[in-house]
């Protein structure tokens, strides 16, 4: 059940990337529902595993990839519209793949991502729920607002609501995805680092 779950966050991506360019407030105002549904899967997926007993590597793993999609699909569209500089999604496509063909290392052992991180701080910045979940909200917040503020857009282009305010919450929202993103890199250089000693031990 957990990773069917997961991975019907997928087809819910695609329809809310294909929503995000229709000219409809109404339209784009709905995405925002889609966007708070996708996001909430995420924690649903991992409770539902602890209730059921359906932990595994696959499903960790699952968890990583429907994860990553909806980071980088999100904040590629907010690029296209311009709600983002393009150097947002460019930051974490490649600290995504970087993180993610190291995190491969511990996988083709049997070893869950979250699990593999040897020291303290390492264990802290990557796998403590305090850590995940700043980031999980930060993130929340940022395609949430994002996605409100390409609403308002459309209802300003109309002249129904002025577009100083529409900007005010754009730059707020600003604010919340390069919070995100520092987050990001934060979580993911301890991925690195620990990585290092076990790639010089192959070479």
């Amino acid at each position: 059940m957990a990773n069917l779950i997961t991975i019907s966050r997928f087809p819910l991506l695609l329809l809310i990337a294909l929503m995000f360019s229709s000219q409809s407030p109404a339209v784009r105002l709905l995405t925002v529902l889609l966007v708070i549904i996708l996001i909430v899967m995420d924690s649903l997926d991992g409770y539902v595993a602890r209730k059921r007993g359906e932990s595994s590597l696959l499903g960790s793993v699952l968890d990583i990839m429907s994860d990553r999609s909806v980071e980088i699909v999100l904040w590629v569209c907010f690029a296209y519209y311009r709600l983002i500089p393009l150097a947002i999604p460019i930051i974490v496509i490649i600290r995504g793949t970087v993180v993610d063909a190291l995190r491969g290392l511990y996988v083709s052992k049997g070893q869950r991502p979250f699990d593999a991180m040897r020291t303290k701080l390492g264990r802290f910045l990557v796998a403590t729920p305090v850590m995940r979940t700043t980031y999980a909200v930060a993130k929340a917040v940022a395609f949430a607002g994002l996605a409100l503020v390409h609403a308002l857009n459309a209802w300003a282009a109309q002249g129904d609501i002025a577009q100083r305010w529409v900007n005010g919450s754009h730059l707020l929202f600003l604010i919340i995805s390069w919070l995100a993103v520092a987050l990001c890199l934060v979580r993911g250089i301890p991925v690195i680092v620990e990585a290092i000693p076990d790639l010089k031990n192959k070479s």
